[in-house]
Parts: C-alpha cells; structure tokens; sequence
C-alpha cells in the first residue's frame, strides 16, 4: 500500500527498503548525506492511529536504519523529525547528524546545522543518477 506521502517522497525509486508497515526512502533533499524517510504504509495521519503491530515493527525499522546509516556515514547523532505540516500521513524524517562534511560517490553533503538542529533549507537537492546511486549504496549496506 502506498500513500500520497510515499508518492510525494518519490517512491518507487526513493525505495530503500520495505517494511509489512513501514517503508524507508532516501529524502530527495539531503541536509545530511543519508537522510531518509520512514514513512507508514496506512492512511493514519495521527501517530496513535497506526495498529500495534507497526509500533512494534518499528524498533526493527530504526535499528536497521541505523545499522545501515552508521555504516554509510558514521554519524555521531541520529534525528527522527515527526512535522506532518504538509505531508499528512505518519511519516518521519530520518536525519543523521555528524560534524564537517561526509562524501559518497561524488555527492558531498555538509551538515549544516551541526550541532544545532538540522539546517533543512540548506538540504542538497539530488538528481535521478545522484539517488539511484545513494539507494543502491545504501541497499548494500542494510543488514539482511
């Protein structure tokens, strides 16, 4: 099942990794080098709303983002940002947060903000070729 906010996140080729209840995406805007989207499945636009077995199923979701984002970029601090300003289904922003700048294939992301919150408005804006690239690396690296 998928959702207008997983369609607005550019699924299906933002597609990392998918969940009974949850999909992960690469955020199409990268504040850090890595920032993705987890976003549920059902058409809940409250957290509270989502059935007990996607609470569940998420400590399976975070722990292997970020297995695979430790992997990816060493972070130091990770961010799990629930707006919902303008997306209404549940969904969070995933941001891994590390001091200076970290590098993959040609695509150099720094973060901004550091340490202060995220400095989403200074996000590099990838291109088909840039996320193709950035969801197979990170493919690779999302434990079985």
């Amino acid at each position: 099942m998928v959702n207008a906010t997983i369609e607005k996140f550019g699924h299906p080729a933002t597609l990392i990794r998918e969940y009974r209840h949850w999909v992960v995406l690469l955020r199409p805007s990268q504040p850090t080098l890595g920032s993705l989207v987890l976003a549920a499945k059902s058409d809940a636009t409250a957290f509270g709303s989502l059935p007990k077995e996607a609470h569940a199923e998420l400590a399976i979701a975070t722990a292997d983002m970020e297995a695979a984002l430790s992997r990816a970029v060493d972070y130091q601090k990770i961010n799990y940002l629930m707006l919902m300003m303008v997306d209404p289904h549940v969904h969070f922003h995933v941001i891994p947060r590390y001091q200076g700048e970290r590098d993959h294939g040609g695509i150099s992301v720094t973060d901004a903000g550091w340490p202060a919150p995220p400095a989403l408005g200074q996000a590099v804006a990838l291109g088909p070729e840039q996320t193709e690239l950035l969801v197979d690396w990170l493919k690779q690296l999302w434990p079985c």
